[in-house]
């Protein structure tokens, strides 16, 4: 199995839930470097999340951006996989995604999207909810 490339992933200094799903990309063996950003905008607009698709960090691994609460196991196959694409992107903070667990262990379901490089969005993996 071929190494993990690098992660990089762009944060507020204060967000909470951004330091649990870096520890979600650790455990699941992804090395990580984390770097605090007081404005997150020109990163996005660099790496090119479409608007509204937007959530608190912004990862950068293996040419791809990963926005938001992304399990590991979708990026593991978007680097396996490799489409012709720009990134993943979970819009918004979907309750029960990694990094925000809940306390009762339940889970709102949720999509993760595939951002085409022309900006076009698909789904790319559903995660069904959990009671």
């Amino acid at each position: 199995e071929q190494a993990l490339p690098l992660m990089v992933v762009h944060k507020s200094p204060t967000c909470g839930c951004c330091n649990s799903w870096i520890e979600h990309m650790r455990k699941a063996g992804f090395k990580v470097e984390s770097r605090n950003v007081d404005d997150m905008s020109p990163v996005k607009a660099r790496v090119g999340v479409p608007p509204a698709k937007g959530s608190c960090h912004t990862a950068e691994v293996g040419g791809y951006f990963i926005e938001g609460h992304v399990p590991a196991e979708d990026v593991k196959r978007l680097l396996a996989e490799r489409p012709d694409a720009k990134g993943l992107t979970v819009p918004g903070m979907p309750g029960g995604s990694p990094g925000m667990e809940l306390p009762d262990g339940s889970v709102h379901p949720y999509v993760v999207e595939l951002v085409a490089r022309d900006g076009t969005v698909s789904p790319f993996a559903e995660h069904a909810g959990v009671q």
